[in-house]
């Protein structure tokens, strides 16, 4: 009885200590994906995201720095040599000095002045302009030759930066020399005419005219002396008298005028206008009645004047006489 025990307890230790591990079937696993965060593998612990690194700037000692921008800009100051309307004789040489203050931010370093327009009295293209710290004065001169005609001259000049742009002199953009060369003083009244006359303004105007009547067919007009002579006086009497009409300072009239210069012709014509020979031009062709004076197919004749007196109103007066003998 005790061994049939014995072996039933051997039995029953030997159950409780042996398992049969069962062989389970494999089936499809979920493909897992890696991601650029992981889950964190302890309670509490969390990855950390990197972070990229950050370049630092490193200034170069030497690299030059950089000059903020500036403003260019200039006050003409004075005329130090040959003001306005300084009397010159034919073919005379001259400097042109102007005194200009640096009224901007930028220094003037390789600037120039540069010629323009106008009568150009043998300038040179361009001429450097001493170097000039901003809010400084300067001198710049202009080696130039008076034209050998009579008459005056403006020649304009540019003052331009290191890269060629023009700087503004003000409100402007040049600033000029102006001359007389051969001025003629007259006594008109009481009071001085400083007055000149311009022959090359004369032969253009007439040229203008003769060119506008072959337009229409008509026959080119030939200069006559009387005429001429009496354009010329009306044409200084109403420039040193500053008005703009047909009757003169005196009251006399065209008629008058072209007797007293010995044209006796009994036809003639006057027209009259102011500024350039191109000004005279539109000013009678703005006008029918004037233009029809321009191209009469009667007259034959012409005389004109021209003089040209600073302190009038308009500057260049223009009177021109036509006639038939």
């Amino acid at each position: 009885m005790s061994n049939i025990k014995f072996f039933l307890l051997l039995a029953l230790l030997l159950t409780s200590c042996v398992t049969v591990a069962e062989e389970k079937t494999p089936t499809d696993a979920p493909i897992l994906f890696v991601t650029s965060t992981l889950p964190p593998t302890k309670q509490g612990l969390t990855v950390p995201t990197p972070i990229p690194p950050t370049a630092t700037a490193t200034l170069d000692p030497s690299a030059p720095t950089p000059t903020p921008s500036c403003r260019d800009s200039a006050t003409f100051v004075e005329d130090v040599t040959i003001p306005d309307n300084t009397n010159l004789e034919k073919g005379e040489s001259f400097t042109k000095t102007w005194k200009l203050e640096n009224s901007g931010t930028c220094d003037w370093i390789g600037y120039t002045v540069a010629f323009d327009s106008g009568e150009r009295m043998d300038a040179p293209e361009s001429v450097p302009v001493p170097e000039t710290a901003a809010g400084s004065t300067v001198d710049i001169s202009v080696d130039l030759v008076a034209p050998s005609i009579d008459g005056q001259y403006l020649g304009s000049f540019e003052l331009r930066n290191e890269r060629g742009e023009i700087v503004p002199i003000g409100i402007e953009n040049t600033f000029w020399v102006k001359i007389v060369v051969g001025e003629t003083v007259v006594q008109v009244g009481t009071t001085n005419c400083y007055y000149t006359t311009n022959p090359d303004y004369i032969q253009q105007l007439i040229d203008l005219i003769n060119q506008a009547r072959a337009d229409v067919g008509r026959g080119a007009l030939t200069v006559n002396p009387q005429l001429t002579a009496a354009a010329q006086g009306h044409s200084l009497d109403m420039a040193c008298n500053d008005f703009l009409k047909h009757s003169g300072s005196d009251g006399t009239w065209t008629g008058d005028r072209l007797i007293r210069a010995g044209y006796t012709s009994t036809y003639y014509l006057e027209i009259l206008a102011i500024g350039l020979p191109g000004d005279a031009m539109n000013q009678w062709k703005s006008d029918p009645l004037q233009w029809d004076v321009v191209i009469n197919s009667r007259v034959t004749e012409i005389g004109v004047g021209y003089v040209f007196v600073r302190t009038s109103s308009y500057g260049g007066y223009w009177t021109v006489n036509m006639g038939r003998p």
